[in-house]
């Protein structure tokens, strides 16, 4: 039974998932903003969703399968005939072009202690939280390139692109599936806006953004009064120079001659 507040919630998660066919869903908005991005998906971790298939004494793990929409339905088994999971990689499976590639393993989540949703407000422990909760697909930008990385690679997934994702528990003993989900319904990534599309009207921009480019615009109009006064100041001086010069010369040219008077 669910006795804590904390985890009725991850029960009635279990029980959303229930009636919806134990399909892994997108996280809520109010735990992964801007979801999906561009490469990355976060999903909700799959917290009480294998209770019935969890025996004593036994030691579990989850593994998390991906594929894009436009694979092969054909293709999309995870299994092979012995109930063994499958391990083809996101290269062998052409980022999942040709069929579900294994995207991730980890610990099935606790659903009798799950994470403390009211510790997301507390700075220091949002990411650990966040961690627990989620898992994000395409989170990993140097496993393709890494020719030391032996783990599951999570690499970034393709813009503008439809994936379907499946999560499935395995006994870690025997290696074999004991229970799975179905597959998600359709998420797309989001498409990268070109740049002419980019909007640079002032309406679109921040409060910020216009008062610091008001303020520029008043900054560079006193500089450039300065300048004008300045400039206007200079050349005022130099015409006054030149015509106290000019009267001084015409003063010496007026000024009479001694005359030589004749002895």
């Amino acid at each position: 039974m669910c006795s804590h507040w904390v985890v009725l919630v991850f029960c009635f998660m279990g029980q959303l998932y229930a009636e919806q066919s134990l399909k892994p869903q997108t996280a809520a908005p109010q735990l992964a903003t801007n979801n999906p991005t561009l490469t990355t998906v976060a999903l909700e971790k799959p917290f009480c969703m294998f209770d019935s298939s969890l025996q004593p004494n036994k030691s579990y793990v989850i593994y998390l399968y991906a594929m894009k929409q436009s694979a092969n339905a054909i293709s999309s088994l995870v299994t092979d005939d012995n109930s063994k999971p499958l391990d083809s990689t996101f290269q062998q499976t052409s980022g999942g072009q040709l069929g579900p590639y294994k995207a991730a393993l980890f610990n099935v989540p606790n659903c009798v202690s799950p994470p403390k949703l009211a510790d997301v407000g507390d700075v220091d422990r949002v990411s650990d939280v966040l961690k627990q909760y989620l898992f994000r697909v395409g989170d990993d930008g140097t496993c393709l390139y890494d020719p030391n990385f032996r783990g599951v690679c999570n690499p970034p997934l393709a813009p503008d692109t439809t994936y379907r994702f499946k999560y499935m528990l395995v006994d870690s003993s025997e290696g074999i599936m004991k229970d799975q989900t179905l597959w998600s319904d359709p998420i797309k990534t989001r498409r990268a806006k070109l740049p002419l599309k980019i909007d640079t009207w002032s309406g679109q921009r921040s409060g910020g953004m216009i008062v610091i480019t008001s303020i520029l615009s008043v900054l560079l109009f006193l500089l450039l009064a300065g300048l004008a006064f300045v400039s206007s100041a200079v050349m005022g001086l130099e015409d006054s120079s030149a015509e106290k010069k000019h009267m001084s010369q015409t003063i010496q040219q007026s000024e009479p001659r001694p005359q030589l008077s004749a002895e």
